[in-house]
């Protein structure tokens, strides 16, 4: 177990607060979803209300250690003031003499923001100098940015290799819930993987098929599959260097008894746009000049009929390009499907959370991660470099 806030007395004390305020702003630059800023909240309340002075660093977009305008941290100081209800001064820098100058004139319960810390390229690099700068502001270190615990960079690992380093109340929760759905599952357990890569999913699928009852594999990482097993696949999208993992994990299925289940069925078209003809074939035969783009209604529906069995459902990756409607259909129904059930359900960040909370059902998950890539990472066993460096209980 690793330490958490509950474990420091924070009176009087500057901590330095890692977020995840990677958020995506409209044409007017304010913050269209402000899911990730609320979803640390109860962190800066209980730290404000214990006498802290906070100190939140974020990173926003990839800059490649420049500053980009456009990328600066202003709408989220607007946003996060208007949701604890109290100023949050943002700095125009996150090092340097006026930093130092403004936290060192804290108040207990004062909250700053720090500009975007992939200004620098120190950043990524772990450099241990600009980790130390950033150490010098504050008394403790708190990571509540699961969705960049993958990442060993200098706001992430290095400053929390300097400071008495604890988690936050959405780190704890990330770790707790995921933690025991992986160590302890609810049989059956479902893993459903979509999205367009098998490369990006090679150590989930290994990883699972350890675990699993049954893994459904839909999205564009289907087609390799498909392919593996001599099917026609048209123009769709194929991870032509993985056919081989492919044809053997499909092996390593049928040896262990796991059910791996592909789609029967698939929406396809010429190209990808809302006014494009559509036609549904079985997966086995799509024609040439053609691309599946979503899982049909029947791989829709046996895809749910899975899902309303299942006593864990882990959901990482859309079963389609749900942001065209055309091929927004099957993943809606896996939604649909998971909201309905009884299974705890942990949807794993990224597409598959934004196509939650985007069709409405978020609020039915059991668990909607805020980290895509860190809870692939997590799902694959890996340790996570951010989560490595806090300190056990």
């Amino acid at each position: 177990m690793k330490k958490t806030i509950r474990d420091l007395d924070v009176s009087g004390k500057r901590v330095f607060v890692r977020v995840d305020f990677n958020v995506p702003l409209d044409e007017a630059g304010n913050v269209a979803d402000d899911t990730r800023i609320k979803a640390v909240l109860p962190t800066l309340e209980y730290l404000r209300a214990q006498g802290g002075m906070i100190i939140l660093a974020s990173h926003m977009g990839r800059p490649d250690g420049k500053v980009v305008p456009e990328l600066r941290m202003d709408p989220v100081a607007k946003r996060l003031s208007e949701l604890l209800g109290v100023p949050v001064r943002k700095l125009d820098d996150c090092i340097g003499a006026e930093v130092s100058e403004a936290v060192r004139q804290m108040k207990p319960g004062d909250v700053v923001l720090l500009e975007n810390v992939r200004f620098h390229p120190e950043e990524k690099k772990n450099d241990p100098e600009f980790a130390q700068e950033l150490a010098s502001l504050a008394d403790y270190y708190v990571n509540d940015a699961f969705g960049s615990a993958h990442r060993a960079h200098a706001s992430v690992v290095g400053v929390a290799s300097l400071l008495p380093a604890v988690a936050g109340f959405l780190m704890e929760k990330e770790l707790n819930i995921l933690g025991k759905a992986l160590e302890n599952p609810k049989r059956p357990f479902v893993v459903i993987l979509g999205g367009k890569k098998v490369s990006d999913k090679i150590g989930v699928i290994r990883n699972m098929l350890t675990k699993v009852d049954t893994l459904l594999i839909g999205g564009g990482m289907a087609y390799t599959f498909l392919k593996a097993k001599g099917y026609e696949v048209g123009n769709s999208i194929v991870d032509e260097q993985n056919l081989e993992f492919a044809r053997e994990m499909l092996a390593e299925a049928e040896r262990r008894g796991i059910r791996l289940i592909l789609p029967v069925d698939v929406v396809i078209a010429r190209e990808i746009s809302a006014d494009t003809e559509t036609r549904i074939v079985d997966s086995s035969a799509i024609p040439e000049g053609w691309q599946g783009l979503d899982i049909g209604p029947k791989t829709a529906q046996l895809f749910a009929a899975e899902v309303s069995r299942a006593g864990l459902v882990i959901w990482n990756g859309p079963m389609g390009v749900f942001e065209v409607e055309p091929f927004a259909a099957g993943t809606r129904t896996v939604a649909e499907a998971l909201a309905k059930s009884s299974a705890e359900s942990i949807i794993g960040g990224g597409d598959s959370a934004a196509a939650v909370t985007q069709m409405g059902f978020a609020d039915a998950m059991t668990h909607v991660s805020t980290g895509g890539g860190a809870s692939l990472e997590y799902l694959e066993g890996k340790v996570l470099p951010g989560i490595a460096v806090l300190h056990e209980r």
